[in-house]
């Protein structure tokens, strides 16, 4: 059986998939395609999906399908598709029922000094991927991970996803990329979730695709170690995170462009 964190850690990956469950063939129908593209140009990918989104916005938001359908569905990516799986969890509790199936647990931006959140997901043994929070500094990201390894774990991912800049918008900060390299520890770009509009005074979150080439591009010169899309096979649809989604049939173009990128840098 291959070690999926020795193998992250030893070339580069992508995470990808829809920011949350909306179905079981909408999840299935983007896990075959993005196994595909895997395939095709011999690069690891991630599935993500959240079985609910504790965070949203508004009240009325979609959430998801809530832990146990949740499971059941992501199981079916990783038994019947064959990729690795990645989900996020909100509460303690949750982190070992989430390890039954996932390869990856992460914790939440905004929870990521959450120290039960963190340390129940590093007593599960699995890898664990922490969100550095938008209001956190890069080098601040110690203290998250000293709460992984005090727990006898070393599977530490480090996602960078933007700063909060005002009240409704998100800048992405190179130092933050450079500084989390420092800590030894496979450092991945949230390329869609860093063109969010976080919502202020409107009850849903936009965002902006058009940026997601460059800085695509930004963080391989940097050297992170993976990449992290929301994809969808219509973000215009899509019940959570649409504006800043890459349509999924448009997602071969990305990585054909990361393997041309990877080439010249």
């Amino acid at each position: 059986m291959i070690d999926l964190y020795k193998k992250i850690t030893s070339e580069r990956f992508i995470i990808a998939g829809p920011c949350v469950i909306e179905s079981e063939d909408l999840v299935l129908n983007t896990a075959m395609r993005l196994k595909e593209l895997a395939v095709k140009y011999n690069i690891p990918i991630i599935f993500k999906a959240s079985f609910d989104k504790a965070n949203r916005t508004s009240l009325s938001s979609y959430r998801g399908p809530g832990l146990d359908e949740g499971l059941r569905i992501l199981g079916n990516v990783k038994n019947i598709i064959g990729l690795p799986i990645l989900t996020d969890i909100h509460e303690a509790w949750q982190a070992s029922r989430v390890a039954e199936v996932c390869d990856i647990i992460q914790i939440p931006a905004f929870l990521c000094r959450q120290t039960d959140l963190l340390v129940e997901a590093a007593k599960t043994g699995k890898i664990v991927n922490i969100k550095k929070a938008q209001f956190l500094s890069a080098k601040a990201m110690q203290f998250p991970i000293e709460k992984i390894i005090a727990n006898d774990n070393d599977k530490v991912l480090l996602t960078e996803r933007g700063n909060i800049f005002g009240s409704d918008n998100l800048v992405v900060d190179p130092r933050n990329i450079v500084d989390l390299l420092d800590f030894n520890y496979p450092v991945i770009m949230d390329i869609t979730h860093s063109l969010q509009t976080p919502a202020s005074t409107s009850s849903t979150t936009g965002g902006n695709r058009t940026y997601a080439m460059p800085f695509t591009k930004m963080a391989l010169a940097l050297g992170v170690s993976g990449l992290f899309f929301e994809v969808h096979p219509d973000p215009s649809t899509a019940l959570s995170d649409g504006p800043n989604m890459i349509p999924l049939n448009e997602f071969e173009t990305f990585i054909h462009e990361i393997k041309r990128w990877e080439e010249q840098i």
